[in-house]
């Protein structure tokens, strides 16, 4: 017997502002070692399935592992033109050359298709319509750009 293999159907593309990076330095402990950093979310907008906006006050909590790698760990909020929200919560993996990682915390730009940023979402809703985003798994693509995030998402079937 042959499995059938998942498709991917894009759901959004979010565009996500940020301010500049808040660094708390090396963090120890029983299960994390690395450089702790949080990146602040300011706004930003969602094209797709999904036309909501992204409220402010979300963050993006990293764990910088090493030069080539980040565990990334962002929460924020979307809102939908009727009021109805959506929290999500997007684990991520960046990694990429020495070089390129370093280009990014410079805030300069990096060619996407030299980092390796994958995410997995998952969504909490209030509004009974959208409980669709709780009963799939989504993954997801992303860039760094010097003042935002760009992440396209794609529910798997």
């Amino acid at each position: 017997m042959s499995l059938p293999a998942p498709t991917l159907e894009l759901i959004a593309e979010l565009s996500v502002t940020v301010a500049a990076p808040i660094e708390a330095g090396d963090v120890q402990g029983a299960s994390t070692r690395g450089k702790r950093r949080t990146i602040p979310i300011t706004g930003g907008t969602v094209r797709g399935h999904l036309n909501v906006r992204v409220l402010a006050g979300g963050a993006d909590f990293q764990l910088i592992v090493s030069d080539t790698m980040a565990v990334l760990d962002a929460r924020y909020t979307l809102e939908l033109d009727s009021g109805a929200r959506i929290f999500v919560q997007n684990h991520a993996l960046r990694r990429g050359s020495a070089e390129a990682i370093a280009k990014l915390v410079r805030g300069e730009p990096v060619d996407p298709a030299e980092i390796y940023f994958r995410c997995v979402p998952t969504f909490e809703v209030s509004d009974p319509a959208l409980s669709w985003l709780t009963d799939s798994i989504f993954v997801g693509t992303g860039a760094r750009l010097p003042d935002q995030v760009q992440i396209a998402i794609y529910r798997v079937g």
